[in-house]
């Protein structure tokens, strides 16, 4: 019984830590702060902002955040489905809660 109870207070801790990490922000900045990158504290990407580059518009700045940002958000999205799958194979497709 009191494993049972340490069960369900140790899954209601990750939920908690889960929930807290989706909802933080974490800045990376790279150049002097002309490239800033904004994620989840799940590592799960934001928004990109491209400062103070030289002989770039604001239209262009624009739309190479917007690209970047696609390809940055296909490739985490891949990751994640490899990972996933991985988890699976290496589980024998037991789902385990917060492992994926």
């Amino acid at each position: 019984m009191q494993i049972m109870k340490q069960a369900q207070n140790i899954q209601s801790n990750l939920k908690t830590a889960q929930e807290e990490l989706a909802r933080m922000e974490v800045v990376g900045e790279a150049g002097g702060g002309a490239v800033t990158i904004t994620c989840d504290g799940q590592g799960k990407f934001k928004s990109i902002k491209l400062n103070d580059i030289e002989g770039l518009g604001s239209d262009e700045r624009e739309m190479l955040e917007d690209l970047i940002s696609a390809a940055m958000n296909q490739a985490m999205d891949k990751a994640a489905k490899e990972m996933e799958g991985r988890m699976k194979q290496a589980t024998g497709g037991i789902n385990i809660p917060g492992l994926f």
